[in-house]
């Protein structure tokens, strides 16, 4: 079975790496983008199974990049998830008027952020690996 490919983008090293580290142990594969226009590069050419997109980053936030994947027939297909430590009811809604399937709050919850990036890729149709459902 093929391993999901999640395309994280984080301008935060810490909260990259920390992501990057517990989705890799879950099985899952991993690209990575610190800012949201590299993102956008990596989405179009590597066709990611899942895009955790940071909201609040420099130059591009992750609102208008996600706006700009939704947009373009290449990259449309591609759910992508907000990544925030802003998870109030109204940036949620933002989040999801922007074209994200969802949210996952900041800081990570070692404990459920696997099983909840598990979540989106179920919800897609793909399948997880089996150790982040087990």
């Amino acid at each position: 079975m093929k391993q999901p490919v999640i395309l994280l983008v984080e301008d935060n090293p810490m909260n990259l790496e920390m992501a990057k580290f517990l989705l890799q142990n879950a099985g899952f594969q991993t690209v990575e983008a610190e800012d949201a226009a590299t993102g956008i590069r990596i989405a179009k050419e590597s066709q990611p199974d899942l895009i955790l997109m940071d909201l609040h980053m420099p130059v591009l936030n992750g609102y208008e990049a996600s706006k700009i994947l939704k947009s373009d027939p290449v990259t449309a297909h591609i759910p992508i998830v907000a990544f925030t430590a802003h998870a109030m009811e109204d940036e949620q809604q933002k989040a999801l008027d922007f074209g994200c399937s969802g949210i996952i709050s900041k800081p990570i919850d070692v404990d459920q952020f696997s099983r909840q990036v598990a979540g989106f890729l179920v919800a897609k149709g793909e399948p997880s690996p089996a150790t982040v459902l087990a």
